[in-house]
This record gives structure tokens, C-alpha cells and sequence, in this order.
């Protein structure tokens, strides 16, 4: 069995949390995309960056609608979320030049869902050999980029 590290991803687990407060809520209801890494919004949803990244580009696709499961979202809501995953993954292709993309979701905190109670795909750009001793040695992952040059880098092919 292969193990997949991401210690960096413990400041976000530690963090205080609002009760009943959503961080993709709060985001999309400030109306202040650049400050909120927010990249792109259309009628259903919207894309932001990971803050805490397992890769650089790493994005998330979010309905506007609060929901918990991927069987809640309507037709419409559906099309919107698919046709912008694949429109960014041809962004993220063109901006970062990956040798592959993962995208997923993980409904509900048992499969892994950091923000369970509302759904978002992953897009994590991908290259080979993008793990390396620094992970496996010190449990630390080395993102070469910092969240605001990435920022500018995928805005620069919406």
C-alpha cells in the first residue's frame, strides 16, 4: 500500500473554524475574489485556489449553492461544474504545463473531505517526479511557487 503524506495541510486542519460558518460561503459572499484567491465565477459556481495546495495551481470548483452531496445539484448546476472543470483543465494545461491532471471529490470527512458540508472537485496539476526525498524524508512538500504568482499565472489564460 502506497501512503500519500500532507503534513502542510495540518495548519488548515488545526485552524479555528466558525460554527455554521462555510470558508466557500464567505468567499463567494465578500465579493473580494483576489484577496480570496477566487479565479473565475459563472451562474453555478465558482473556482478558487487551495490555499493549502498539494501542488501549485492546485483549484477547487464550487457550486454557489450550498450543498453536501453531488446528487443535490441540479441539471443545470451540474453542466456549469463540469463544462468549468474542463475549461480548466485546459487553463491549467496551458498555464503550467503538467504531465497530467488528478481530479476528484470527496463526499463527506470519512473520505477525506476537509469541508464536507459543501461539495467542490479538485484539480491538482500533476509532473512527474513532483514528490521527492523532501516528502518522504521530512515530511515536508516543497511548493516552488507562492499563492499569489499562481494566482496571476492562471488569471493571465481566463
Amino acid at each position: 500500500m502506497k501512503t500519500l503524506w500532507a503534513p502542510w495541510r495540518m495548519a488548515y486542519i488545526l485552524s479555528e473554524k466558525k460554527p455554521g460558518s462555510c470558508v466557500f460561503c464567505d468567499a463567494l459572499n465578500q465579493q473580494k475574489d483576489e484577496d480570496n484567491y477566487i479565479l473565475y465565477r459563472s451562474k453555478h459556481c465558482f473556482v478558487i485556489m487551495n490555499i493549502f495546495p498539494y501542488n501549485p495551481g492546485h483549484i477547487m470548483v464550487v457550486p454557489n449553492r450550498h450543498i453536501n452531496h453531488i446528487k443535490l445539484l441540479t441539471n443545470d448546476e451540474s453542466i456549469d461544474v463540469f463544462k468549468t472543470v474542463q475549461n480548466f483543465c485546459d487553463i491549467l494545461e496551458k498555464a503550467f504545463k503538467p504531465n497530467g491532471l488528478n481530479i476528484g471529490m470527496n463526499l463527506g470527512s470519512a473520505s477525506g473531505a476537509g469541508i464536507a458540508d459543501h461539495i467542490h472537485f479538485h484539480i491538482v496539476p500533476r509532473w512527474i517526479g513532483d514528490t521527492n526525498f523532501m516528502s518522504t524524508v521530512c515530511d515536508t512538500k516543497v511548493i516552488s511557487e507562492g499563492l499569489r504568482a499562481t494566482y496571476n499565472k492562471i488569471k493571465e489564460f481566463i
